[in-house]
């Protein structure tokens, strides 16, 4: 779907939401079509719900054009959670696939739950529709926490010693500043010529939020490597701080794809690690080697705290030794008194 298709696809109720997540809020682009799309499907099952579209009709074809504040106004919150039921349940995974699975995890309906949460209080708050939120109690299905997975010092090594020609200097770098500056591919992708600043470097993090990142000797020295090479070469796009070989600017998928066959190059198993868990690999690092939770919360670009803190819950030897510099990890149990 292309950028802002909703301004002329959404309903006006649904448009002026979605405009006030994007130009107030500061939401990207993508963010807001996810939201689009989130709200158009749930509002297609409410259609079915209220018996204002056939139960037999595919759900992907109904029309919401007609989406009026009274329907908005009459859904429950039990009409949330037959819904999430019908996510969970037979919603096919992959539309377009012939051998897709059915059922969303419960990450994926917890994103559109939050769609809808987010309408209802912007009805209710802000554009002042309804007077009661009627989602001021949803909740969110609860998710598996899993720690992240990320290379060990050793791994990480191994990895940046094996990048060879071709696009050795170029990958090299880009492979260095996120284990080093724990980037987003997004925003690696988006850097340009100009975000090199002397010792930092200039991120346009989530929600086009800006954060400047200070570079060390390794990162500095990667950039000016690939720098050196990249004066030379023609480009499509010149603002772009990383290139193809076809001198266009790097995509997401051209980056995963490098990741993926330089995990490779090191022996290292391609299918658990990626571009993502490089970020993990960073965080983890600098946690284990005494920076604080606040202080990567900025490194990271985390809006919230608590996204930050699940690398605390990464076994390593900070908590090892916290556990044993408590004095009353040295008192031993009493000795068991012998039988008469």
């Amino acid at each position: 779907m292309e950028h802002n298709d909703y301004r002329a696809a959404a309903p006006a109720l649904l448009r002026d939401f979605l405009v006030y997540h994007e130009t107030i809020q500061g939401h990207s682009r993508r963010t807001v079509d996810e939201y689009f799309l989130d709200l158009r499907n749930f509002f297609r099952y409410v259609k079915i719900l209220r018996g204002l579209a056939p139960r037999s009709a595919e759900l992907d074809e109904i029309d919401i054009s007609d989406l009026d504040l009274d329907l908005a106004r009459s859904v429950t919150i039990s009409d949330v959670y037959s819904y999430m039921s019908y996510l969970s349940r037979d919603r096919a995974k992959h539309a377009n696939s012939p051998t897709t699975g059915y059922g969303l995890e419960p990450s994926a309906r917890a994103r559109k739950i939050a769609a809808i949460r987010s309408f209802y209080k912007y009805l209710t708050n802000k554009a002042k529709l309804i007077a009661e939120n009627p989602m001021q109690d949803l909740d969110s299905p609860r998710l598996k926490k899993s720690l992240p997975r990320y290379l060990d010092l050793d791994e990480s090594i191994r990895l940046l010693e094996s990048v060879d020609e071709p696009n050795q200097a170029r990958d090299y770098c880009i492979l260095t500043l996120f284990l080093n500056c724990g980037l987003r591919i997004s925003e690696l992708v988006s850097l340009n010529l100009t975000d090199v600043r002397g010792d930092q470097l200039r991120v346009l993090g989530k929600g086009n939020k800006e954060r400047m990142i200070f570079l060390n000797d390794a990162c500095k020295a990667a950039l000016d490597a690939w720098l050196a090479q990249r004066s030379h070469q023609a480009a499509a796009d010149k603002n772009a701080l990383f290139l193809t070989r076809k001198h266009t600017r790097m995509t997401t998928d051209a980056v995963h794809y490098m990741v993926k066959q330089r995990l490779k190059k090191a022996g290292l198993d391609a299918s658990l690690y990626s571009s993502h868990k490089l970020r993990h690999t960073a965080a983890t690092l600098m946690l284990q080697n005494g920076v604080d939770v606040r202080t990567l919360q900025e490194v990271l670009g985390h809006e919230h705290l608590n996204t930050t803190q699940i690398y605390t819950h990464v076994d390593n030897e900070n908590l090892r030794a916290a556990a044993k510099a408590n004095p009353l990890g040295k008192v031993k149990p009493p000795r068991p008194k012998p039988e008469d």
